[in-house]
């Protein structure tokens, strides 16, 4: 294929139909990602592989979660190699420009919800901490409700709570609230 030059001369163009200027890998840098999800899901299922199962272990047992979140694990590392490979990123036209930041407040609101969360799991429970946590979460990521996201991080926590209860049969830490509903 040719193009015209400003000139009005033809001259051979450089890329081949169908093709990009940067070749294959260009604009497919989502592919890295596609690849570290489907490693953690290697690695979750090698731990599902080696996790020691009690023999009097009740249905669904304790590998049922686990699975779960590792097939969630490829079927999102799929997809998104798929999404990568159909639509790459397109190429800036001019000199590249960098259109990444750091939104260090939002990094540091989820660091130390998690922290606290690590840090009042045994003496103040599971269901407060959590709730903790997802409320931490939901402002980070800009929710301007903190009523409503403190009141929904209750149930979800409750919800958890309740899951692993009543249906697996673990116990998560009751902290303060131990002998209301522990």
């Amino acid at each position: 294929m040719t193009t015209e030059a400003r000139d009005g001369t033809e001259t051979a163009d450089p890329t081949p139909e169908g093709t990009t200027a940067g070749g294959f890998w260009t604009g497919r840098s989502g592919l890295v990602v596609a690849g570290i999800l489907a490693a953690i899901g290697v690695y979750l299922v090698a731990g599902i592989i080696t996790m020691d199962v009690p023999d009097g272990a009740k249905s669904p047992g304790p590998t049922f979660f686990p699975i779960l979140i590792a097939t969630a694990v490829f079927v999102l590392a799929g997809l998104l190699a798929i999404q990568t490979l159909r639509n790459p990123d397109p190429m800036p036209a001019g000199p590249a420009e960098h259109r990444f930041y750091t939104d260090w407040k939002s990094l540091g609101l989820v660091f130390f919800s998690f922290l606290a969360f690590a840090l009042l799991l045994v003496p103040v429970g599971w269901l407060l901490s959590a709730a903790l946590l997802f409320w931490g979460v939901a402002r980070a990521l800009g929710s301007k409700r903190p009523l409503f996201d403190i009141g929904l991080a209750l149930v979800f926590s409750s919800c958890i709570q309740l899951a692993f209860g009543a249906g697996l049969g673990l116990n998560l830490p009751g902290g303060i609230l131990e002998g209301i509903y522990g």
